[in-house]
C-alpha cells in the first residue's frame, strides 16, 4: 500500500475513489432505505452505482487530469485506474452488511462503517499533511453526516410523496 500511496496519481485515485465510494454509498444506503424499507432496494442501488458511479468518477478524473497541461500519461492512467478500483470495491463493501443483517442493522453498520472509513483517510492525511489530526476528521466527518441526514429526509420526503 505505501507503494501505491508514493505514486501521485495512484494516491489521487485512491483518496478521490474511497471518499466518493463512502460518501456516495452511505447517502444511497440512508436515502433508499428511509424512502423504501425495502432490502431490494438498498442493495440493487448499491450494485447500480458501485458499477456505474465508479466507472463515471474514473473518466471525470481521467478528464480532469488530462485538463492539467502537466501531467503525464502514467500519472493520468494511475488516477483513473484507483480512482476506478478504489470506488469499486469501497462501494461493493457496504453491500456486505446487507446480506448478513437485517436491514435496519445493516443500514445503521453501514453507516457507521463509512464514518470509520473516512476517519482513517482523514487521520492519514492529516497526518501525511501535518495539519491538526482533530480538526481534519472532524471536518470530513460533519460533511459526510450532513449528506446522510440530507439523503435521510430527501428519501423520507420521495416515500412519503410518491407512495
Amino acid at each position: 500500500m505505501k507503494r501505491i500511496l508514493s505514486n501521485k496519481g495512484a494516491r489521487t485515485g485512491v483518496f478521490f475513489g474511497a471518499t466518493s465510494g463512502v460518501i456516495t454509498t452511505i447517502g444511497l444506503i440512508a436515502g433508499l432505505n428511509a424512502g423504501t424499507n425495502s432490502l431490494v432496494a438498498v442493495l440493487g442501488g448499491i450494485l447500480v452505482v458501485a458499477v456505474a458511479d465508479a466507472m463515471s468518477d474514473a473518466m471525470g478524473m481521467h478528464l480532469a487530469q488530462e485538463s492539467d497541461p502537466e501531467s503525464e500519461d502514467h500519472h493520468i492512467w494511475a488516477a483513473t485506474i484507483w480512482t476506478f478500483v478504489t470506488k469499486l470495491v469501497v462501494a461493493l463493501s457496504f453491500a456486505l452488511p446487507l446480506l448478513w443483517f437485517p436491514l435496519q442493522i445493516a443500514v445503521a453498520i453501514a453507516v457507521g462503517w463509512g464514518l470509520l472509513v473516512i476517519t482513517v483517510l482523514s487521520a492519514y492525511l492529516a497526518r501525511i499533511q501535518q495539519s491538526p489530526v482533530l480538526h481534519v476528521v472532524t471536518e470530513h466527518l460533519l460533511i459526510t453526516i450532513v449528506v446522510v441526514a440530507i439523503s435521510h429526509y430527501i428519501g423520507v420526503w420521495v416515500g412519503g410523496t410518491f407512495r
